[in-house]
């Protein structure tokens, strides 16, 4: 019989020791990291390009349920959805820092589970880990991940460019990390009450992979240069397509007109929706952490874009006066709302 392997408490360590067994072995990817982990402070030179920075916090019982978040997909998660922001800005992220309060019911080897998969995500979009800090929470866990990242100024796109006429386009399918996560949510719920009973999740590979493990889309910075299309506003698909829609009219002072028939939604997410009773809709327009990109493009530039299967334009910019309003199947104009996630509800 195999002898269970023994666990490292984090007060055995100690601050520094842990700091040290967790960053052991980091391989510097970008020239602009001239010092990362190892003194005061990390040091950075970004040459000519602007600098662009952005900070998160995910926490337990908010953000992620540890009864079936496994810790490398949750340490790849953080880092995704963070790069997501530099990825919305049409930059590139070159450096995170990554500070962690836990409390004492996690180990060491469960802390070096979460950083593998921070680690695995630092190599698949190739940024630095530079620094960060630990501290002890006397309730869970806490992760912010802060990131810098580089661009030209003139290839930077913000939220407040688009302009009535634009065309309201988004990158991949939505709704899906959100019918993920009521899977896991029915199956834990099973599990409570029954810890024999096998959770049901065959046949929907997909969107538990984009609840559990999403992907920023790093591809499409590089997309955008290869077909000369500098979109006008831009934001990255966090808190409901709603929700961000809203910014951008915000930002920008413009209305909009979404078109429901529109909205790409994945099969396995209208299935589970259906099995769940939820109009896959609703899962599209308010629930999050699809982490797609939302952008708008001037109406010349839709040649660039149509013969692409993962573009998809799904509305358009109006008179902010029209305000923003949902196109439905049936041809009527409803007020569109914000009912994405909100941190502070």
């Amino acid at each position: 019989m195999q002898k269970e392997k023994k666990q490292t408490t984090i007060s055995e360590l100690g601050e520094f020791g842990l700091i040290d067994r967790l960053t052991q072995g980091i391989i510097i990817k970008n020239k602009s990291t001239f010092q990362g982990v190892g003194d005061d402070a990390a040091v950075m030179n970004y040459a000519e390009n602007c600098v662009v920075f952005s900070t998160d916090l995910l926490t337990e019982g908010i953000h992620f349920n540890l009864m079936y978040v496994p810790l490398k997909h949750l340490g790849y998660k953080a880092v995704a959805v963070n790069l997501s922001d530099i990825y919305s800005m049409n930059a590139r992220p070159r450096q995170i820092a990554v500070s962690l309060a836990v409390s004492s019911k996690f180990t060491v080897e469960a802390l070096e589970e979460l950083y593998s998969g921070i680690y695995l995500a630092c190599n698949t979009y190739g940024v630095d880990l530079i620094g960060g800090d630990t501290t002890s929470s006397l309730t869970g866990m806490t992760i912010n991940i802060s990131v810098l990242g580089e661009a030209p100024r003139e290839k930077l796109v913000y939220r407040s460019g688009a302009k009535p006429g634009d065309l309201l386009c988004v990158t991949g399918d939505l709704g899906g990390a959100y019918m993920g996560l009521q899977l896991l949510e029915r199956e834990n719920e099973v599990f409570k009450v029954n810890n024999k009973i096998q959770p049901q999740l065959e046949g929907y590979d997909y969107i538990l992979a984009r609840q559990l493990k999403p992907e920023a889309r790093a591809d499409m910075v590089e997309a955008f240069e290869k077909i000369n299309l500098k979109p006008t506003a831009m934001i990255d698909i966090s808190d409901g397509l709603s929700s961000e829609i809203m910014h951008l009219c915000k930002k920008s002072n413009v209305g909009c007109q979404l078109n429901e028939e529109s909205i790409p939604i994945d099969n396995q997410t209208r299935k589970m929706a259906d099995e769940l009773n939820i109009n896959p809709l609703v899962a599209a327009l308010h629930g999050g952490e699809d982490y797609e990109l939302l952008f708008t493009i001037a109406p010349e530039d839709q040649n660039k874009i149509k013969n692409d299967p993962d573009f998809t334009v799904i509305g358009k910019m109006t008179d902010p006066r029209q305000g923003a309003n949902l196109i439905t199947s049936g041809g009527s104009e409803i007020p569109l709302q914000a009912q994405g996630w909100n941190h502070m509800k």
